[in-house]
């Protein structure tokens, strides 16, 4: 069944309409005035003609044929391993529950949660300024090579 102009427009045929007006407005075809103005109309809009009154004097879009916005690629330090900043989230976290639970029971005593962080510290310093992954330190290199496959 074809649109006719009497016909009552959707919800996505108003959104359609308003991404083609952002196109034309990025394009300069409309000041921004004249795109904000636009816009309302669009969302008061009730039928395919008040839609189509708001697009008469525009070229036709072809939406799908636009390249989609693409992200910025991140970059990370060369020789980084990804799974760092977890480890040393998780090292964080762990170190800091025990220091409250420290800080609530024995303040002043022996400071036993060095224990828990030092250690685990250490090792995680020689793998972040190794650049290797922090979950294959202690394992041999038979297991890493199994693991790659």
């Amino acid at each position: 069944m074809a649109a006719t102009p009497d016909m009552r427009a959707s919800d996505g045929d108003r959104d359609r309409v308003a991404a083609a007006l952002r196109e034309h407005c990025a394009q300069g075809r409309l000041t921004m005035e004249e795109f904000n103005e636009r816009l309302e109309l669009v969302y008061a809009g009730r039928t395919y003609g008040d839609l189509q009154k708001l697009t008469a004097d525009l070229p036709d879009i072809d939406l799908n044929a636009l390249p989609a916005a693409q992200a910025p690629e991140r970059r990370r330090p060369a020789g980084m391993h990804p799974g760092v900043k977890a480890a040393w989230t998780s090292w964080a976290s762990v170190f800091g529950i025990c220091t409250l639970v420290y800080a609530m029971t024995d303040l002043g005593g022996y400071f036993w949660p060095m224990w828990v962080g030092g250690p685990w510290a250490v090792l995680m310093l020689i793998s972040t300024l190794s650049g290797s992954d922090p979950n294959e330190i202690g394992k041999s290199k038979k297991d890493r090579k199994r693991r790659e496959r």
